[in-house]
């Protein structure tokens, strides 16, 4: 029988993992709005589309340059601290976007501010509370279903973004995103409470796991992939309502295949979430980096209309975050998880300097060319390299993990 102890743990930890869920659908769901932003901005301060792109994909770099510093520190004193931290952050970033006019301004506020904010609070930080809780065997799963509430975040925002843009401009409804991000602050404060069991017993120092991480063939893999993944996903989800408007689709219809993505990425995180516990997931990154590489080709390739538009958002929503509990579960496989925030803070830097090129490239391209036709190809050829990599990796658990660790029941 679980005594009162061990059941009142047990409640404590599924009320912190409910909280790290709200945290990731606010986190990442204002951050997959901001497309929506970029043809309103661009026509009224008279910008190429390059300038928004460029403060967005600065964003994004950021995001994975603070990624495993900010990862560093939540493991040493405290991931609860980082969160609170970076909501408050987030806010201010916010607002300071809603009153920029000019590209330093935007650079600084939706680039810089929000850019770290957003690395504070970010996935890293959320799937390091998560894989601390729940058991080994239980892991994958959870990472999917941390990965599909940041799509519950995106459903959910998208269209009210798109909503607070049409009726109040897009200075106020960047005021309004900024009361929900707000909210991170509370939901962090309850994460306070997290008792961290795994890997403690542990006495391995994080610079003996950067170097063991680093000597690893099967971790740089890793972050080659996630660069991949990073690349494709960012770029579709700055540029699609661009691109749509481009060949004159209604902003309803970008924000509908924005939400479309966001409701079919949730079933594919939890789904390939669910799969990494019982296949080997380097073979199942293999296969989604390979249909998605398809599916972009399929897209270009076919006449457009609102049916093939939402075909596709369909399509590549299923394999859109399906890499993030597959990628991590992979880190805390091989690693263990005493360090995962870190370790896979790195990994999602990879990430993010592949976001950073797919958005800037994204708008420079179609400043130079008036098209987006070359970045689509890049996509493709990068979705084929990525398929070729995993197939190389090796994802055996390193020796250091032999010693059993303590789990917990969540």
């Amino acid at each position: 029988m679980v005594n009162q102890t061990e059941k009142g743990q047990r409640q404590l930890d599924y009320l912190v993992i409910g909280c790290s869920l709200a945290i990731v659908a606010i986190s990442v769901g204002i951050q997959q709005t901001f497309g929506l932003f970029m043809l309103p901005i661009s026509k009224e301060l008279s910008w190429g589309r390059e300038i928004l792109s460029l403060a967005l994909a600065g964003q994004a770099l950021i995001i994975g340059i603070a990624a495993p510093f900010v990862a560093a520190i939540g493991d040493k004193w405290g991931v609860s601290k980082v969160i609170i931290f970076g909501g408050l952050t987030y806010v201010v970033g916010i607002i300071l976007m809603s009153q920029s006019t000019t590209p330093i301004s935007m650079f600084l506020s939706a680039g810089l501010i929000v850019g770290v904010s957003a690395a504070a609070c970010g996935m890293p930080m959320i799937l390091s509370i998560v894989s601390h809780i729940v058991t080994a065997e239980k892991r994958s799963v959870w990472l999917g279903t941390v990965t599909a509430f940041g799509t519950l975040g995106q459903f959910l925002i998208v269209p009210f973004s798109q909503q607070l843009i049409e009726r109040l401009g897009w200075a106020n409804a960047l005021i309004g995103l900024a009361f929900i991000v707000a909210l991170v602050v509370p939901l962090a404060s309850i994460s306070k409470n997290i008792k961290h069991n795994q890997d403690r017993v542990s006495s391995q120092k994080l610079g003996e796991a950067l170097i063991e991480a680093q000597k690893h063939s099967g971790y740089l893999m890793l972050i080659v992939g996630f660069f991949v993944c990073g690349f494709q996903t960012r770029f579709i989800a700055t540029h699609l309502p661009a691109y749509l408007g481009d060949l004159q689709f209604t902003s309803e219809l970008a924000a509908q295949s924005l939400v479309v993505i966001a409701v079919f990425n949730g079933i594919g995180s939890w789904g390939f979430g669910f799969l990494g516990g019982r296949y080997r997931k380097k073979y199942l990154l293999c296969w989604l980096y390979a249909f998605r590489a398809l599916v972009i080709y399929l897209f270009i390739s076919t006449p457009p209309s609102e049916i093939t538009i939402l075909l596709f958002s369909g399509c590549v929503g299923l394999l859109w975050l399906g890499t993030v509990p597959l990628t991590s579960g992979m880190v805390a496989q091989i690693f263990g998880t005493r360090y995962m925030a870190t370790l896979f803070g790195i990994v999602f830097l990879g990430h993010q300097v592949g976001s950073f090129l797919g958005v800037w490239l994204g708008g420079k391209l179609f400043d130079t060319t008036g098209s987006y036709e070359i970045i689509w190809w890049v996509s493709i050829g990068l979705g084929v390299l990525a398929t070729l990599i995993h197939l190389l990796i090796n994802d055996t658990p390193t020796s250091r993990l032999s010693t059993p660790t303590l789990e917990t029941n969540a």
